[in-house]
């Protein structure tokens, strides 16, 4: 699974297997840009907000914190 932008992806389509080596490449930072690593990092994020149970076990690559708006 090469990187892209999340307009080009189905997230409904991607598998826990897909998932994990997303998880791998952001894991390894082994891009030849930093642009790669920004399109999964934004492809995880998407995918932790639209099929949160493929991501649980990967939220800590994501940096994300509850905040209050209030």
């Amino acid at each position: 699974m090469a990187t892209s932008t999340i307009f080009q992806r189905d997230l409904s389509a991607l598998s826990a297997d897909d998932v994990a080596e997303l998880a791998g490449r952001l894991e390894r930072d082994d891009y030849t840009s930093a642009f790669e690593g920004l399109d999964d990092w934004h492809l995880l994020r998407a995918l932790a907000f639209q099929r949160p149970e493929l991501t649980e076990p990967y939220l800590y690559l994501l940096d994300l914190e509850g905040y209050d708006e209030a």
